[in-house]
């Protein structure tokens, strides 16, 4: 991906803040979605966002009959990210314009309305994106592709190498946007200076109540003062995060479930694309080419910040970046 960030948005910093509250996400109308439900093996639910412009590929009673052959592109948003996030808009605005059906599966908790059990979701959780990648192939009779972002990204990486050979039935092609693929680098980053000051505080903000809300409904859960005093996230990953989903702590959390040291397992073609300016995920964290498998390709472009690549004359638009993502998982198709 050749991509120079316009003058008027110089750093890593406003390329990821701007994009998120002022540039265009959408060069059509405003993306519709019709939501869906499904009941989780464990007796929870997930909610689904489809694009009604597209003609999505699940009818609207959950019917599993195949019933369409378009292609689907299936993403998976960041933390507390949701379909309404800024990159979610722009893929759906690509995906009208593709003809392509699209759908954004919500991580628990995300969807606005609280989940009923104490699971909640994390970077590492590869297991519930296999899941709904397999109830969709289950569903769609056309092909699918996918792209994970930030936390969705890294989380989709690990399906794909835990999947292995057997990845290419549920996914043509994967992507991952700004996924910080060592997690504990990221933690370290996103918690120190401005990054802590506006980017830690932003995330504590939602995170929080939602935690709060799940000791209301589960007492004994965790403790509630100390995560009420949480200044950053690797204290929020160690006393709610890991417990809640089988990890020793926020370190071993950090540790088995980054996807770096698994992309030589990737047996599907994986793009992983990280802008070398990104405040959240330090370059030196990223991986080279011989730390990869010969399905995954690494874009790292010197700029566009976090989930930001900016474009255009003020205020500017994100429509550049899932553009490149979406036009390189479209040439992967069978």
């Amino acid at each position: 991906m050749n991509y120079r960030a316009p003058w008027w948005l110089p750093g890593g910093n406003l390329q990821t803040i701007w994009p998120a509250l002022y540039a265009s996400h959408f060069s059509g109308a405003h993306p519709q979605y019709r939501r869906e439900r499904w009941v989780t093996p464990d007796d929870d639910f997930v909610d689904l966002d489809w694009l009604e412009d597209t003609g999505s590929a699940v009818a609207a009673s959950g019917a599993s009959s195949p019933t369409s052959n378009r292609p689907l592109l299936v993403l998976f948003h960041g933390l507390e990210g949701s379909s309404r996030s800024h990159y979610a808009q722009a893929f759906a605005d690509f995906a009208r314009e593709r003809g392509l059906a699209f759908v954004v599966p919500h991580f628990r908790g995300c969807s606005g309305e609280p989940n009923h059990g104490p699971r909640a979701y994390h970077s590492g959780d590869h297991e519930e994106i296999g899941w709904i990648l397999a109830r969709l192939r289950q569903s769609h009779a056309g092909p699918m592709i996918a792209v994970g972002v930030s936390l969705g990204g890294n989380a989709l990486l690990r399906w794909a190498a835990e999947a292995g050979e057997s990845a290419a039935a549920c996914a043509q092609a994967v992507a991952a946007i700004c996924s910080p693929l060592d997690l504990a680098a990221g933690a370290r980053a996103i918690g120190k200076g401005f990054n802590k000051l506006v980017y830690t505080n932003m995330f504590l903000r939602s995170m929080k109540p939602k935690a709060m809300e799940k000791l209301e409904r589960h007492p004994g859960l965790f403790d509630g003062a100390k995560l009420m005093a949480a200044r950053n996230l690797h204290t929020f990953d160690d006393l709610f995060t890991a417990p809640l989903h089988g990890f020793k702590d926020a370190d071993d959390y950090y540790a088995r479930a980054s996807a770096r040291p698994h992309l030589r397992r990737i047996r599907i073609p994986a793009l992983a694309l990280n802008a070398l300016n990104d405040p959240f995920v330090p370059a030196a964290s990223l991986p080279r080419a011989d730390e990869v498998g010969p399905c995954v390709t690494l874009w790292q472009p010197r700029e566009g910040g976090h989930v930001g690549f900016p474009d255009g004359h003020v205020p500017g638009h994100v429509r550049t970046m899932p553009d490149a993502v979406g036009t390189w998982l479209l040439k992967h198709l069978a």
